[in-house]
């Protein structure tokens, strides 16, 4: 059968296509494609009888010749973005072993088990996790001095974990940390405890070795802070956190007696979950240990007495660590036993209940916009695939467009303009009539409100928390990393860390794309992808894996233009 010469017009430009009949919608939309360079899934090709299915043969439209249609859509990509590259392509099959490591889609490097180390692997794959600490340990240099015995000797902990993360990331298979675990060992000599069975070296703590290695990067890697060059720790900047701090006496006769509660600060590096049979979940936890009881002299009593300590957030950092108080010395068998107790946790964690007024007050409009943005966003997705299952649904005239009546106004000119007359056989032109909306129409009216709104947000910041910019502004956090014990004992079992995946960027525009919602599973040496769905069991409840210690990171906001972080 002939082909057609029909017209088909798009966005003001007419363009010549030969038609034939006994092709597919699909086959169309293609030759269109080469034509506009608007993808077939987002055309909307508009015939006799409403909108183009694929799967419609071409020759059911009885076009005639230089027949004009119309077809809606744009692009997913400026087109004028597309240049021949200035870099030749490299196939993964000419890569080197470092390059390949370094693609988007890569697996992370795992870590070699030395001989009861996996406590110490899962700590550092999930510091690993942390970008800025990343990018600030590849500037970092120390120069050694007479006093500091372990540079001297070569064993810089930071700088081995600079070195460490380094030649991780330049390899997808496992690498042995054998300098890394030397320069920790000869730091801090209860990591070089050997194995009562007197075979290899003891199983230690991987809350401890984490709390050893912060304390250390605390101390040599520096950042500049603001335009005046004054340096600070990267973990203070990141990692630290604030409490204004309470001090009263339970017993009434000392406030009687004109004993006074006494205020303070102190600063975190992580919040505690204590576990005990009330305990249900994370946060139920992490309330209970800002309220503690202490023992102590009562100067006005004259007499030991019991306080409440109350502590309550004043700064949250942009990474908080949550620890799960699990272990305790038990006496009868002289070792430390593990309460495995199942504790649930959020993967977004809002710790505003557990903050002081003045914070409170600028965390909360800044939370709720954020849960407003998102609200809608879900809804325009949610249309979205609605219309992609049911595509007739998005036609003017269909059960799913929406008839939006004339604004009064707007009646009002038309009556003034006689938009209202009879046309030459009687009939009477409908000026008032009724304006159908389209889906696609709703959802990028929406789509301009959320951008408006992503707008106001940056104006609810509040100035000083905005200068922050180590710091969470909306009190909102999301599981990043989870470390974890399988077990009874702290001195026995296998630790493991579970690591969120980060969405792929764009080494040309810097754009991020999306995030698949998968994770990362380190087994030191095994690196393997899970579902999101593995981190909802790992809550505890025996000697299963069971979280340990998490970390969160904040919430990103959207940039004044309304585009993410």
């Amino acid at each position: 059968m002939a082909s057609i010469p029909i017209i088909v017009k798009h966005q003001g430009k007419k363009h010549n296509v030969e038609v034939d009949p006994e092709s597919t919608g699909e086959d169309f939309k293609c030759q269109l494609y080469s034509l506009t360079g608007v993808e077939p899934e987002r055309q909307k090709v508009l015939v006799k009888g409403g909108q183009l299915k694929d799967d419609a043969v071409m020759s059911r439209f009885n076009f005639k010749p230089s027949q004009v249609i119309m077809m809606m859509g744009t692009p997913s990509g400026d087109a004028s973005e597309i240049v021949r590259p200035k870099e030749p392509v490299k196939f993964v099959e000419d890569m080197t072993e470092a390059e390949a490591a370094q693609q988007a889609d890569a697996i992370p490097a795992g870590l070699d088990n030395m001989g009861n180390t996996c406590y110490l692997n899962s700590s550092l794959q999930t510091l690993r996790a942390i970008p800025e600490l990343q990018k600030s340990l590849v500037d970092y240099s120390f120069t050694a001095n007479a006093l500091d015995r372990n540079t001297l000797s070569g064993l810089d902990l930071t700088g081995q974990l600079r070195d460490l993360y380094r030649m991780m990331s330049e390899t997808q298979g496992s690498f042995p940390p054998i300098q890394f675990i030397a320069a920790l060992r000869t730091t801090f000599p209860q990591f070089a405890e050997r194995s009562r069975t007197g075979h290899g070296y003891a199983q230690q703590d991987a809350e401890e070795v984490w709390t050893q290695i912060l304390g250390q990067v605390r101390q040599k890697l520096k950042i500049k802070e603001g335009g005046n060059g004054e340096e600070k720790p990267w973990v203070d900047r990141y990692m630290k956190g604030q409490m204004s701090t309470r001090l009263e006496c339970d017993d009434a006769a000392a406030a009687e007696a004109g004993e006074q509660p006494v205020t303070g600060s102190e600063e975190f590096l992580k919040l505690n979950c204590h576990i005990d049979s009330t305990i249900n979940h994370l946060t139920d936890g992490i309330k209970a240990g800002l309220k503690e009881p202490i023992e102590k002299k009562s100067e006005v009593l004259d007499r030991e007495a019991t306080y409440t300590k109350t502590s309550q957030i004043a700064r949250l950092p942009k990474y908080l660590t949550v620890h799960f108080v699990r272990f305790f010395w038990k006496r009868e068998v002289n070792k430390k036993a593990k309460i495995m107790r199942k504790v649930s946790f959020p993967k977004e964690l809002d710790v505003v209940e557990f903050c002081a007024p003045d914070l409170k007050k600028m965390l909360i409009p800044v939370r709720d916009k954020v849960r407003e943005i998102r609200k809608d966003e879900d809804d325009i997705e949610r249309a979205r695939k609605r219309r992609k299952r049911d595509p007739a649904g998005d036609e003017p005239g269909s059960s799913a467009a929406v008839l939006e009546k004339p604004k009064k106004d707007e009646k009002k000119k038309k009556k003034e303009a006689g938009a209202s007359s009879s046309s030459g056989d009687g009939d009477v032109e409908m000026g008032d009539a009724e304006v159908f909306k389209t889906d696609a129409e709703i959802d990028a009216e929406k789509e301009v409100s959320v951008l408006e709104a992503k707008k106001e947000l940056n104006v609810l910041i509040d100035p000083e928390l905005a200068k922050d910019d180590g710091a969470n502004q909306s009190g909102l956090y999301e599981l990043r990393a989870v470390i974890t014990h399988q077990g009874a004992s702290a001195d026995s079992g296998h630790y493991t860390a579970y690591v969120k995946k980060v969405a792929p960027v764009d080494p040309k525009t810097g754009k991020k794309g999306e995030e698949d919602g998968k994770w990362w599973w380190f087994n030191d040496d095994k690196v393997s992808e899970v579902p999101a769905e593995k981190i909802e069991t790992l809550s505890g409840g025996g000697e299963s894996h069971s979280a340990l210690i998490l970390l969160y990171k904040a919430t990103p906001l959207p940039a004044a233009d309304g585009t993410m972080e």
